[in-house]
């Protein structure tokens, strides 16, 4: 779809109004000649950090008296080449947004449900503080600390202040992040095989092969800018192949595109790995060689692990007689929808390309129930071709030294050090929920199993959460569950920006500072090759009375505490945070917020601190340049020492065994028992290879015909721009979907037999509950599958996310409603994608 002129400055003219018609302000200029403003409109712009994805690129705000008019990419960032991406503009609707949270409020209705009105009114600050710390002194002095939980949704660099030392003081070990219902599935592929829990980098201007399984780098993972800046370089010198059953944007692009049926990604992924051993393709410098030279890798046969000599891996052959040696293309093509020529030439092209070849890994492969095997036969492909670490290949980005908030140990009593020790809410490291993160049994979070921890009281009850920048009953899948949860929850606190699903059923609702222009903190990511940390600077005064989430707020309920008879917290803040520049304690929200920004990022910006970077002359340039850069890492740079158990790149995961030992042994059980519980089918020895796995999906196929599927938005600004004109008005720039408007996007061979046509009205009902939206015929989903955009289906947030905001009448149908709570259990994350849920479909 292409936006033309017009079209945006009608849509502009209408957020002037709207703006205008609330605030008395002019109207919005954000995308007129951002890069070449003149100083005669005498502005200024000023570095500040998007946030609208997990990259958080640097950028720069331009302010003309007191307003933020547009944005651009902060030029001196190297990681994203100066540019952003459309979600940044975004961002100045976002903040502007009448609909926003403007004063502390409080619930004086006491019964909660979606249908129920809150009846909200204004109070004070320090009257919602006040309330806020009576609560915690409650949990305290009944001896039941553990009893309150911090939910933290998006974070900067300065979250574990609230996350992690403020709950631990208090005495709770409930402090929960949103991690595992974006990703950590994704993740669990690389750390079994190289010891790598990270998002991964690319060296896309280096490489000439990407296999894309289920990524969509030019509109909705991660890097955005960086990927459009680069893929046009991309396609002129490389072979795209998207791995997708939804014609997306990089599939639009791609030179080959697969529409695999969800789920079944792993099946390509050995079935490619068969052709590459079977023909003798791998990279023979990294992987190793037979002996006597002969390739002895033949269909169907078994091979003596004495024959093969590896290099810088680890259980080639035990991959190969426990899983690879009847994977063939034919095999998969049954399995995944795809022609075995297809498959065949993809897996020719792709080692031919060795070692610039990328197998790019994401949740859209991973975020299954029997995902984790995915994302390790996906990534091991990299390691059959040499590009791991490697010119062209997938890569780690070097570290930013930023600090870590001071210990707290010493301001722990004996009632906080009790309750910290005791089981999470979330279950992590149970027999059936292990979340295995870095190899640890419980390691990870189990994000979306709170509500069943808080419904079922176990393993105990939840007394009172504070919840930030997250609005889990809309976001979370079994989104039903959350609802019930916080019925019953008899306090919840929610600082946030707009009145959410979440915030329906709060009792003291706190209006949190706008990340991107009103917040100072720091942000730290990777992309093209550089790591790299930004300020997020205030860079125009709030026109509401807001705090900033993670520090403003949490001094002011450290203050309370200590009036109420618990200094400890605010000990800690004065003792142990301080200017580094004045070397002063704080005495203020502010002065805290300030101090320990200054004290994280000290490393960064002070010249005298030796890093692999670029140089600041001291915090103001910090400040005004708004972003280091790290220097590029040296390819090959693990090859030697992978941090693996073996210390090489592990095609049988002697890391996973020791993983799924210590969390077996824990629950005093076994492997496969564990196996079991976690819902995989491997047994034995198959548990420590990267293998397919048949996907799990709720719903029989003769009542619930059609394999859902979602996907992301190139104007989510992680899910929370529904409220804004502009993502309304060009909405249709994801492909297949429609301006204001909710579309499933249906084969028309499927339609054909529904007898459903293009703008109909339909039902959606998968096992565990049903939505409406707008039916679109497109052949850009395979046949038997329904594809849709997650974002829309708010009942809250505002007048433009909802159809009727008055009436809780959402704008479509929310995605979280029809997916099953399921995981992938051994990193903890939750199942969202490889078609979890069958469903079916009715005109209405």
């Amino acid at each position: 779809m292409e936006i033309t002129r017009r079209r945006f400055l009608q849509a502009s003219a209408a957020t002037g109004l709207l703006v205008a018609g609330t605030t008395g302000f002019p109207a919005l200029k954000a995308l007129a000649q951002g890069e070449n403003t003149s100083a005669s409109d005498e502005g200024k712009w000023l570095s500040t950090v998007c946030q609208g994805c997990t990259t958080w690129c640097a950028m720069q705000a331009y302010v003309v008296e007191g307003r933020v008019t547009k944005v651009r990419g902060n030029p001196n960032s190297k990681a994203s080449h100066g540019k952003v991406c459309p979600r940044a503009h975004l961002a100045i609707q976002q903040m502007y947004d009448p609909d926003r949270v403007k004063v502390p409020m409080k619930r004086t209705n006491p019964k909660k449900g979606r249908n129920e009105d809150p009846k909200f009114v204004p109070i004070t600050w320090e009257e919602a503080i006040d309330t806020i710390t009576d609560k915690m002194m409650e949990l305290r002095n009944n001896n039941e600390p553990e009893k309150y939980v911090l939910m933290r949704g998006r974070y900067s660099g300065m979250a574990d202040i609230l996350y992690d030392a403020t709950t631990k003081i208090f005495g709770s070990p409930n402090n929960i992040s949103h991690s595992a219902i974006c990703a950590e599935a994704e993740k669990f592929g690389p750390y079994y095989t190289e010891a790598y829990w990270d998002y991964r980098d690319y060296d896309l201007a280096e490489t000439q092969y990407v296999l894309l399984w289920g990524a969509d780098p030019v509109a909705s993972n991660r890097q955005v800018p960086h990927a459009i800046n680069m893929w046009g370089k991309v396609l002129d010198q490389a072979t795209v192949v998207a791995i997708d059953p939804r014609l997306s944007a990089s599939a639009a692009k791609a030179q080959e595109w697969m529409p695999v049926i969800p789920g079944e990604d792993g099946a390509l992924a050995v079935a490619i790995a068969h052709v590459i051993l079977s023909e003798g393709l791998w990279n023979k410098e990294f992987v190793g060689d037979f002996k006597d030279g002969a390739n002895l890798f033949k269909k169907g046969e078994p091979v003596s692990e004495d024959m093969f000599e590896e290099k810088l891996t680890f259980g080639i052959v035990k991959w190969w007689n426990l899983e690879l040696k009847d994977r063939t293309p034919e095999w998969a093509a049954e399995r995944a929808g795809v022609p075995a020529e297809q498959i065949i030439r993809v897996a020719r092209g792709f080692a031919k390309a060795a070692p610039r070849a990328i197998s790019w890994l994401s949740p859209g492969a991973s975020m299954q129930v029997r995902g984790a095997y995915t994302a390790m036969a996906t990534h091991a492909l990299n390691a059959l071709v040499g590009s791991v670490e490697n010119i062209g290949g997938t890569l780690r980005s070097s570290s930013v030294p930023t600090g870590k908030v001071p210990s707290y140990e010493a301001y722990q009593d004996d009632l906080s050090k009790k309750g910290t020790k005791l089981k999470k809410i979330d279950q992590r490291g149970t027999k059936e929920f292990p979340a295995l993160k870095s190899g640890k049994t419980g390691g990870g979070v189990v994000t979306n199993r709170v509500a069943d921890g808080m419904l079922d009281k176990n393993p105990y009850e939840i007394k009172m959460a504070l919840a930030y920048w997250c609005n889990f009953p809309f976001s979370c899948s079994g989104a039903q569950r959350w609802e019930k949860a916080l019925e019953q929850l008899p306090f919840l606190v929610h600082i946030t920006t707009n009145p959410s699903e979440m915030a329906q059923y709060a009792d003291i609702v706190l209006p949190a500072a706008f990340h991107a222009f009103e917040k100072w903190a720091f942000t730290k990511s990777k992309a093209n090759k550089i790591a790299f940390a930004s300020i997020q600077q205030r860079v125009v005064e709030p026109i509401w009375d807001v705090r900033i989430d993670e520090t403003e707020i949490t001094w002011m309920i450290a203050e309370s505490l200590a009036k109420k008879g618990f200094p400890n917290l605010l000990d800690y803040f004065m003792k142990e945070v301080k200017d580094p520049e004045s070397g002063k304690s704080p005495t203020t929200p502010m002065e805290f917020n300030m101090a320990l920004l200054k004290q994280l990022t000290q490393n960064v910006w002070d010249p005298s601190k030796e890093k692999k970077g670029d140089t600041l002359n001291g915090w103001q340039d910090f400040v005004d340049k708004g972003v280091w850069n790290s220097v590029e890492p040296d390819y090959f740079k693990n090859w030697d020492k992978f941090g693996t158990e073996t210390k090489k790149f592990e095609f049988y995961s002697e890391t996973l065994k020791k993983a799924l030992n210590g969390h077996a042994e824990k629950n005093k059980t076994n492997i496969d028992d564990v196996l079991q519980v976690t819902k995989y089918q491997a047994r034995g020895e198959l548990a420590f290879v990267p293998h397919y796995e048949e996907p799990f999906r709720w719903g029989e196929e003769s009542e619930y015909p059609f394999i859902f599927f979602e996907h992301r938005s190139r104007l989510n600004r992680e899910a929370r721009s529904a409220n804004t004109l502009w993502y309304q008005e060009f909405k249709d720039v994801d492909p297949g979907d429609e301006a204001w408007d909710d579309v499933a996007k249906i084969n028309p061979v499927d339609g054909d037999k529904l007898g459903i046509k293009t703008g109909d009205k339909i039902r959606i009902t998968s096992p565990t509950g049903s939505i409406t939206c707008s039916a679109k015929l497109w052949e850009g989903v395979r046949p038997g599958t329904v594809g849709k955009c997650f974002g829309q289906g708010h009942w809250a947030y505002g007048k433009i996310a909802a159809l009727d905001y008055g009436k809780r009448t959402p704008r479509g149908g929310n995605n979280n409603e029809i997916l099953p709570a399921d995981y992938e259990r051994l990193s903890g994350s939750t199942a969202r994608h490889g078609g979890v849920t069958r469903i079916k479909i009715e005109k209405v």
